[in-house]
């Protein structure tokens, strides 16, 4: 089962954009796995953004020094994992959620970051 934050419709949709800008890949293939994604979102499992959730963020971010969307995305990954019982593995390659997630009992993917 795959759950995220609600939220990550837009980051995803973003980090493609941003991908594209910088060069990073070509448009067309940003476009078409921005494509992809929406097409694979109903799919998903989607943690609401709760006032509580918002919450739980705020305090994240200011122990851990998060963004407010790593914030969100690990207040998320807490909720998700404290709903179904048992350990949740958190896909990121921000190293600083990444670090994090680790601190506040959530297991990441990948085991170690590149670079």
């Amino acid at each position: 089962m795959i759950a995220t934050s609600i939220v990550s419709r837009a980051e995803v949709a973003a980090g493609f954009a941003r991908a594209a800008r910088t060069g990073l890949v070509r448009q067309d293939r940003a476009r078409r796995a921005q494509e992809s994604f929406a097409r694979d979102w109903p799919d998903f499992v989607r943690v609401p953004v709760t006032h509580a959730l918002v919450e739980q963020a705020e305090t994240l971010a200011w122990n851990y020094g998060l963004r407010g969307y790593d914030a969100v995305q690990l207040a998320s990954a807490i909720a998700w994992q404290e709903s179904v019982g048992t350990e949740i593995l958190l896909a990121t390659f921000d190293r600083q959620l990444w670090e994090t997630a680790s601190k506040a009992g959530v297991r990441v993917w990948p085991a170690k970051l590149p670079g």
